[in-house]
């Protein structure tokens, strides 16, 4: 019978730790990697690129110091840098109606990392970004979110691609009503709200145990 702490996640590009720590409480062996230090518990947090792990790398060090070594990834969820993908950046790639090459060269490297995270290497994969602009050409996402379906007064369209995941579920809990959320700009900037985290470490945490018990043992 495979149990939570059986199951390694690795959630990239993460140094608020929100999603770490919410599949920490429930059991399951996760690990934030960033490179800045963790915001908060620095022994399940590797800082450093996190490419090689994206790549299967499973022997690696936590901030504290402390080496580790895992049979696998089960999981990956990352949060690849969306400062030259987003479509709110749109408005700076041209001047004059003229892109700016330094700044679509940079959009070219966030879109190779962001398909670099697409392919990490781990039976569930999930990839979070806000929506893109057109000229990164991402493929069409699976689903999107919004934190007032989880109890927080704030909007934030956040989009996911996913691979043999399915798509987050609004809660049933706590519910906020759209007229009185307000926009997230300044709140949370690059950090997953708490509503969202525990969304997905509940969502996701139960479907990937389900399906590794069931393949185990069909």
């Amino acid at each position: 019978m495979i149990t939570p702490k059986d199951i390694n996640i690795l959630i990239a590009c993460e140094e608020s730790q929100a999603e770490c720590l919410a599949f920490r409480k429930r059991g399951f062996n996760a690990f934030s990697c960033d490179i800045q230090k963790a915001r908060f518990e620095p022994q399940y947090h590797i800082q450093g690129d996190v490419a090689p792990l994206l790549a299967g790398t499973t022997q690696f060090t936590t901030q504290d110091g402390i080496q580790h070594t895992v049979d696998k990834w089960h999981l990956i969820l990352a949060h690849p840098p969306c400062t030259y993908l987003c479509k709110v950046s749109s408005v700076h790639m041209r001047i004059n109606g003229e892109i700016q090459p330094e700044r679509y060269a940079k959009m070219l490297e966030a879109r190779a990392f962001f398909f670099d995270c697409m392919g990490a290497n781990a039976p569930f994969v999930a990839v979070e970004n806000p929506i893109p602009m057109r000229l990164a050409r991402l493929p069409r996402p699976s689903c999107y979110v919004q934190p007032y379906w989880y109890g927080e007064k704030y909007s934030k369209k956040t989009l996911y691609w996913l691979k043999n995941l399915p798509p987050l579920l609004p809660a049933v809990t706590n519910p906020v009503f759209k007229e009185f959320v307000k926009s997230s700009r300044g709140k949370y900037r690059s950090r997953t709200f708490p509503g969202i985290a525990n969304a997905i470490a509940d969502q996701w945490g139960k479907y990937i145990l389900d399906e590794l018990n069931r393949t185990e043992n069909p």
